[in-house]
């Protein structure tokens, strides 16, 4: 079977699935369909029937508006995708998605359509392959030597993200990273001309990849080139592939009229004119299956990989048992145990501190029992308290990838979609750090974790009006609440020492999503808790202090706040509840009959403190409660005059409380 009939099967299955669901992108996965049939015909490593093989090739199609590229290339290669799958695309619960969604498809790596973070997320899983191969690798057992291949768009290399993750994978010398760029010159508004005339080959050079220039039409071309970045072993490699979108239609090809609509029934049949293809719509000739068909050469790929790794078993046992536990993302048994012990452990000697201090306090009670746990942050390593004394830098001067720490540099968007790259391709346990504020930055990226239900830990550290003289382009007011609203994410703002670390405990056990741990530069308290207390922390929310009898007002609080909220209930006597709430996402999904004990209806009288925008805490103290919050921008002073300034007092706090009661 030759190449270009191979190639028009995509074109093909592409045209005719947009067409069917009248929606989608037929343009780029027409254009690329050369460059994905050279790439898996003769360099993916992938078994289609184990599309988990840890050791397969990684392949990200971030520029994910293509989607029928991916979904084409998965039904002929021989995953379990079927051609009633391909006529579903983009239909409700359908496994082919208008763009790839991890967990939907298998052999789909991650979520792709926000441009550029495919890429980044590919540095991340390059990132993962050669931390990996340098922890576990031995000898002539290279149980972990894999490529992570990305296809890209203009679009990507516009988005700025490309600039942060592609400038980081040149330093970091990612030599199995290779880029194929989909170099068509048109995007929805037309010829690019207008707004993206960057020299890319230049670009690239001065990131430090190995660039080349091919035909993206011209197999031969398209293989040499794979084959020599291949080669490049101390640098990742971009291939410049000049296509033209929309390759086969005789009439919308090269034009901004194939990108983001189907090519019409009279288009489409012209198409498979010009192309020469005969059978019709969802029909395969059977030598394009036998010709695609990789299902046999995949198990033989495994099989051999297989037997290295049994024999990897009986030479090292313990690092076969460990590399498994972890690709399979599963903690050590003794975790949740030792843990626990950790929290409680923390109730009895941790004294009172600034939130960021408590987090590195968690870090080294947690760190040693999470094999694999790599941290990192946004140039703010000091101010984060995330290198702990079990940290090992790969990148201070030069590099080591034997080490468990990475300096981003200040690339916050980048940084949290490599993580998602990282925990996509399994091995680690990724945490990164930065400035709450600043998480504005990586909040798509953050969103993305949440959508695809991925372990993610995400440190905020300056949480609010306390990070003081800075001033308000780096006091965070309405973060806290608005990452709260993102389905499937934890959000953590623990008070003290024993929170920090039941908060850093509950991120590291959550396997189904991201969660961000927001951590103060002021001071805190320690409060003084039970046994049950210490445990209901788990359950996001809790009474901290009780009153006698019903209460006639509850102060709900979090973070630093809680320590001005007990103040306030001891000035108000012993008919004032504290409840802290450290984590609102889990206390919510705590059946009826604990919220009901935490929060009793019949109490209405609900005052809620927060150092931070205002208007999420009604759900809890609803219209006849009260909010003491920071609903403005805040100033630049030192932390604690702020406090005071924006009403962040106990007088201020008993006043309130005095007022819903109606006293």
């Amino acid at each position: 079977m030759n190449r270009t009939t191979l190639a028009n099967a995509i074109r093909v299955l592409s045209m005719d699935a947009i067409q069917k669901s009248n929606s989608g992108h037929p343009g780029a996965p027409m254009g690329m369909a050369d460059m994905a049939e050279v790439l898996y015909n003769d360099f993916m490593h992938h078994n289609p029937k184990n599309p988990k093989w840890s050791n397969r090739d990684r392949f990200v199609l971030s520029n994910g508006h293509g989607s029928m590229l991916m979904y084409s290339l998965l039904h002929l290669t021989g995953y379990d995708l079927s051609m009633d799958d391909i006529k579903n695309f983009r239909q409700l619960h359908s496994k082919t998605p208008g763009h790839p969604e991890y967990g939907y498809t298998p052999g789909i790596e991650t979520t792709t359509g926000p441009l550029g973070q495919g890429l980044t997320n590919a540095v991340g899983m390059a990132l993962s392959e050669k931390l990996l191969a340098e922890e576990f690798n031995q000898s002539d057992l290279d149980i972990v030597d894999h490529h992570t291949y990305v296809f890209l768009g203009d679009g990507c290399l516009m988005e700025g993200i490309s600039h942060e993750a592609c400038s980081f994978a040149g330093t970091l010398k990612l030599g199995k990273l290779i880029a194929l760029y989909d170099d068509n010159n048109i995007s929805i508004d037309g010829e690019v001309d207008g707004w993206f005339t960057d020299d890319t080959v230049k670009r690239f050079k001065s990131y430090g990849w190995h660039v080349q220039s091919v035909d993206g039409h011209d197999a031969k071309e398209i293989k040499k080139a794979i084959k020599k970045a291949k080669k490049k072993t101390t640098k990742p490699s971009i291939i410049c592939c000049k296509t033209n979108i929309g390759q086969g239609s005789p009439n919308k090809a090269g034009t901004h009229d194939c990108h983001g609509a189907p090519l019409g029934e009279e288009e489409v049949a012209l198409t498979r004119k010009q192309l020469g293809w005969q059978t019709p719509a969802f029909e395969m000739p059977q030598d394009v299956y036998t010709g695609w068909d990789a299902t046999e050469k995949g198990a033989k790929q495994e099989s051999k990989w297989n037997e290295k790794f049994a024999k990897y078993s009986k030479l090292h046992p313990e690092k076969a048992a460990e590399y498994t536990q972890r690709m399979n993302n599963e903690l050590p048994a003794n975790f949740a145990q030792k843990s626990k012990a950790a929290v409680e452990k923390a109730q009895v000697e941790a004294d009172a501190m600034p939130t960021r201090k408590a987090s590195k306090y968690a870090l080294e009670a947690l760190g040693p029992l999470v094999p694999g746990l790599f941290g990192g942050s946004a140039d703010l390593t000091p101010s984060n308290n995330t290198f702990y004394s079990g940290s090992k830098a790969c990148n201070d001067g030069e590099l080591d990838f034997s080490g468990n720490y990475l300096s981003y540099g200040v690339r916050e968007f980048a940084m949290t979609a490599m993580m998602n790259g990282m925990m996509l391709h399994g091995g680690l346990v990724p945490y990164g750090a930065t400035f709450l504020m600043f998480s504005e930055y990586a909040r798509n990226a953050l969103r993305m974790a949440a959508l695809m239900k991925i372990r993610g830990l995400f440190v905020y550290t300056h949480d609010s009006i306390g990070v003081g003289e800075d001033g308000p382009t780096h006091q965070p007011v309405e973060q806290t609440s608005s990452l709260r609203i993102i389905p499937n994410m934890n959000i953590w703002r623990p008070c003290d020492a024993v929170e920090s670390v039941a908060a850093w405990k509950s991120a590291i056990e959550k396997t189904d999503g991201p969660s961000c741990l927001m951590f103060s530069r002021q001071n805190t308290s320690k409060e003084e808790r039970n046994n049950q207390q210490v445990n209901n922390i788990a359950k996001g929310g809790y009474i901290l202090k009780d009153s006698i009898g019903t209460p006639e007002a509850i102060i709900i609080a979090t973070g630093s706040e809680i320590g001005l909220a007990m103040q306030a209930a001891e000035q108000l006597g012993d008919k004032v509840r504290v409840v802290s709430m450290p984590c609102t996402n889990i206390y919510d999904n705590q059946d009826d009959a604990y919220k009901e004990s935490v929060l009793p209806a019949s109490v209405t009288a609900r005052i809620a403190v927060e150092a931070g925008q205002g208007d999420f805490w009604y759900k809890y103290v609803g219209l006849n409660g009260a909010v003491v919050s920071q609903d403005g921008f805040g100033e630049s002073a030192p932390g604690a005059q702020l406090f005071e300034y924006f009403g962040f007092t106990v007088e201020n706090v008993v006043n309130t409380v005095k007022a819903t009661i109606g006293e």
